[in-house]
């Protein structure tokens, strides 16, 4: 489970007669992901099939436009795989071009109702700016001979100084609506000298025009009661263009469904584009196969193609391995976990897949976070109630959820009640020196497994210089394990001892020797150079164990909160009493759970991941039936 899926990479040469029927093949076993690379075989430059592939792109622009105005049922199970011949495509193309003449024309007929409702829209936003007055709008548009209009916006803390302020103008301002922190002003006086100083007054006080459209000319409440009816009536113009659509494509659902499953079996032929290489009547594909599935591949072959062919595997060389895919993982439990490593990136092909021990290692800590039964179980049962919402993720709530409950069960607790039931072993606030020791403990042994697999990782690659001298690779891990043995010596009273100073030591020296020999620089530059990565070993190694004290601190804040929370419920009645219980389980599962989740993660992504997993892999995408083109809908 930890060790990638091996992979074979195969090159097949068909004759080209017999290459839709290669590529349909492949397809079908969905286990062949292409190998894009130029061929190392000479002669092999041209591309077989280039009229088919820029048929099937027309044909299927073509269907992908069409099916937004006529939505096809969902994809129905093709029939038995049969090879589309060119002719058959073709035909299907030019069918696929009449039609979208027509349906052209109703697109442009939506698309004049869509501009026309827009249009309404806009119209009825403005409208809203005046929505209080009571008037012909097309008065207020443009200045008059002796009177002069400003209707617009105002911050309403402004509206007094401004009212006094056009006062000194002979101006008069009315107030017709607020909305937010902004008043609807319009502002009425005479023309003439006055009017240009009321300018400067109207930008000091933060006046914003608000200009009326000329479409605009009635009063509010009549041009409120036209939009509305002409809203209605292109709603009504697009529901009858709707039907005439359904009515005119009734006959066409059939052979366009047709359509799509034509496209759908010529797609791998498409998908190889890339990949496929000629010479000749020859044609050349390569990629990368699981090594289980060579033999089946090569008698499927046999079985459906009726000219010669040649297969040939080998184990990628090791300069390949960076475009090796990697197959993800399939159980069904490590799904939701693959997932989140995910989001890190994808495992290099030869590394350590991190997605068991990720799991296993954030079930343990999320469950010694917050071991309680009760609120485990709330946990779970939320995670299953919404399963159909959270999809595959569900799994890892309930994962979590039973980790809470098993720790729960350790420590005694049912939603922080500790004497519902015995402990197994015994609560976190009875000892919690050696709940921090455990903790400290558990750094030291998650940190030398990250170490480890940093060290086999590299390796697998043959990276020997990396595996003993770079970053947590083994002389590293002497280095921390010799530290930690010190550490406990001299927690047990005991000193640090000669065993593991000597081992230090010799440990820094030999990474500050291999640090010297690739520096390119002054000497005086090396030495600072040495001595602050070798200072930054140490204090990173110490600080990185640090950090899995909050484990333990965790554990320990999750029963003093229950504890508060207890103590809080012991000073209200009867009914506030269980009210603060209930709340303070509500409280403790949402905020105390969402920190304990992202705590773990950080401990799983910069204490594990960073260490060992690379993450610039790329994954396995094997070529295969489908899925069909999208389906369009309705406008």
């Amino acid at each position: 489970m930890l060790r990638p899926t091996p992979m074979k990479h195969v090159r097949l040469l068909v004759i080209d007669e017999d290459l839709p029927r290669a590529s349909l093949t492949l397809a079908e076993l969905a286990s062949f992901h292409a190998d894009e690379r130029s061929p190392e075989e000479e002669g092999f430059a041209g591309q077989p099939s280039v009229a088919y592939r820029d048929i099937w792109r027309q044909a299927s622009s073509r269907l992908e436009k069409i099916t937004r105005l006529i939505p096809l049922p969902p994809d129905r199970q093709p029939p038995r795989p049969r090879v589309i011949p060119e002719e058959e495509l073709t035909a299907t193309n030019n069918w696929l071009g009449s039609l979208w003449e027509t349906c052209s024309l109703y697109e442009e007929e939506f698309r004049a109702i869509d501009d026309e409702e827009r249009l309404i829209r806009e119209q009825q936003s403005a409208l809203s700016n005046f929505e209080g007055l009571g008037i012909d709008l097309g008065m207020l548009r443009s200045k008059t001979r002796f009177l002069d209009f400003y209707v617009g916006l105002v911050p309403y803390a402004n509206v007094r100084q401004l009212e006094g302020a056009v006062g000194l103008a002979d101006h008069l301002l009315f107030q017709y609506m607020v909305t937010g922190d902004d008043a609807h002003v319009v502002i009425v006086g005479p023309s003439g000298d006055k009017a240009s100083q009321l300018e400067s007054v109207l930008r000091s006080a933060g006046f914003r025009a608000l200009p009326i459209p000329p479409e605009l000319d009635h009063e509010p409440q009549v041009m409120r009661a036209e939009l509305a009816r002409r809203r209605d009536e292109t709603a009504s113009r697009r529901e009858a263009l709707r039907q005439r659509l359904r009515d005119w494509s009734a006959d066409l659902i059939e052979r366009l469904a047709s359509s799509r499953e034509v496209l759908w079996l010529a797609e791998p032929l498409v998908r190889l584009d890339t990949a496929i290489r000629g010479a000749g009547p020859l044609a050349r594909l390569a990629g990368w196969v699981p090594a289980t599935a060579v033999a089946p591949l090569e008698a499927r072959l046999r079985q459906t193609l009726s000219l010669p062919f040649d297969l040939s595997s080998r184990d990628p060389r090791p300069d390949e391995r960076p475009l090796v895919p990697t197959i993800a993982t399939r159980s069904r439990l490590l799904a939701p976990f693959a997932l989140l490593v995910q989001q890190y990136g994808i495992p290099r092909y030869g590394e350590i897949d991190p997605t068991p021990l990720f799991a296993a290692s954030f079930l343990l800590m999320f469950g010694t976070m917050f071991g309680d039964v009760g609120q485990g179980a709330v946990i779970a049962g939320l995670a299953w109630y919404f399963r159909h919402t959270l999809g595959r993720f569900y799994l890892f709530g309930v994962l979590a959820g039973l980790s809470s409950i098993a720790f729960g069960f350790v420590f005694g607790s049912v939603f922080g009640f500790e004497h519902w039931l015995p402990a197994l072993w015994m609560p976190p606030l009875h000892d919690p020196l050696l709940m921090l020791s455990l903790a400290l403990g558990w750094g030291v042994f998650f940190i030398a497994m990250a170490c480890l697999l940093a060290t086999y990782n590299r390796l697998v690659v043959g990276n020997w210089a990396g595996a003993l001298f770079g970053h947590h690779g083994l002389v590293n891990l002497i280095f921390y394990l010799a530290l930690a043995w010190g550490g406990y010596n001299v927690s047990q009273g005991q000193g640090f001892g000669t065993g593991p100073l000597a081992l230090v030591i010799l440990s820094l020296g030999a990474l500050a020797w291999h640090g010297w020999g690739h520096l390119e620089a002054p000497r005086s530059e090396k030495i600072l150079v040495v001595f602050i990565e070798t200072l930054e070993t140490i204090v990173g190694y110490i600080s990185n164990t640090l950090s899995f004290l909050r484990v333990a601190a965790f554990s320990l804040n999750h029963a003093a909160l229950a504890l508060a929370i207890f103590t809080l419920a012991e000073m209200m009645g009867p009914v506030g009493h269980g009210l603060t219980l209930i709340l303070g389980n509500v409280f403790m599962i949402v905020l105390e759970g969402g920190i304990v989740l992202i705590q773990v993660l950080r401990l799983e992504f910069y204490e594990g991941f960073a260490r060992y997993f690379a993450g610039d892999g790329h994954a396995f995408s094997p070529l295969r039936l489908g899925p069909a083109p999208e389906r369009g809908t309705a406008p």
